[in-house]
């Protein structure tokens, strides 16, 4: 992917925003998702937690969260004594707003057999409300290790869930909740790109639809399709998840071509940060984004319950 500004003023503000990140002690996030000048201007980029664990291990005073506010949030309770930033503050998550504490309390109470997983796509106070967290990419092996006998709300992601039910033979719970970039992915558009591209290999998110998902070679979080399209000795690849990971597949393996299923597959609040609000924010020290240490305290041991697993 091309960057969304010119050289020139890619060239002005990074150089501005190194000055600032020196000055302010801080360390840029970029999501796998964000826009490619953004990705190049980052120390670190991947998938959410593993962004936020990386900014707890540094000794970084700012972290500045390229990303959305759910994320900015586990750095927050990953990392209580840095300042967080977040460049765009109403980036924000339709999953994740998808469900409320309130409404997982109330599901709790129709359901208090069921064990809570809880992906790290939600907000704190929803994490604050669950037994444990996972990620796209080790999903699969947080449900394993609960006890067999009970059965998992799964929750903001039906998706995932439910692929995380096929792959355990568990019994998942689902809340109703899907992400709107991944749910645009159709069944034909698989079938039209493997028409396009015959000899590639078609790599999803999870949280793309079950019939989606059934239809693909392989189903990874954003960093397992970049490691799967780096050790493959396949020359093309179809992929179906969101368009920003493309700058990192084209970097991270010359030769090779990446070919989007569908040009749906935008989200616009990851597009929403800008270099612009990226060198503002560092300016201004602001938006900062806060987690209450109630609400923290309960969030973590979710994640802590997690990380426990590695």
């Amino acid at each position: 992917m091309e960057y969304t500004i010119s050289k020139e003023k890619f060239d002005r503000l990074s150089t501005d925003i190194a000055r600032l990140r020196e000055e302010r002690k801080a360390v840029i996030l970029a999501h796998l998702y964000q826009r490619p000048e953004i990705q190049d201007v980052a120390d670190f980029i991947g998938d959410s937690l593993m962004l936020a664990q990386k900014a707890a291990a540094t000794d970084a005073e700012v972290i500045v969260f390229c990303g959305v506010h759910f994320m900015a949030e586990s750095a927050a309770i990953l990392s209580p004594d840095k300042v967080v930033l977040l460049p765009e503050e109403r980036a924000g998550c339709p999953m994740a707003d998808m469900i409320t504490a309130e409404a997982l309390r109330e599901k709790k109470r129709r359901h208090p057999e069921a064990i809570v997983v809880c992906y790290v796509n939600s907000s704190a106070d929803v994490k604050a409300e669950s037994d444990i967290c996972c990620t796209s990419s080790n999903a699969v092996k947080v449900v394993e290790s609960l006890p067999p006998d009970q059965p998992v709300l799964f929750v903001p992601d039906q998706n995932l869930g439910h692929w995380v039910g096929l792959q355990t033979g568990r019994k998942i719970i689902p809340w109703e909740g899907y992400c709107n970039t991944h749910d645009r992915v159709t069944a034909h558009d698989i079938e039209k790109a493997r028409v396009l591209h015959p000899e590639a290999p078609v790599l999803v998110h999870p949280e793309c639809k079950p019939d989606v998902v059934a239809l693909a070679d392989g189903v990874f979080s954003t960093a397992g399709i970049i490691k799967y399209a780096q050790a493959s000795e396949a020359r093309e690849f179809i992929i179906g998840t969101e368009c920003g990971i493309l700058h990192q597949l084209h970097k991270t393996c010359p030769g090779k071509e990446f070919h989007l299923v569908t040009n749906k597959l935008v989200c616009p609040n990851m597009k929403s940060t800008t270099l612009d609000k990226v060198q503002w924010c560092l300016e201004e020290m602001q938006p900062r984004i806060t987690v209450s240490d109630d609400i923290r305290q309960k969030a973590n041991a979710a994640l802590d319950q997690m990380l426990a697993l590695s």
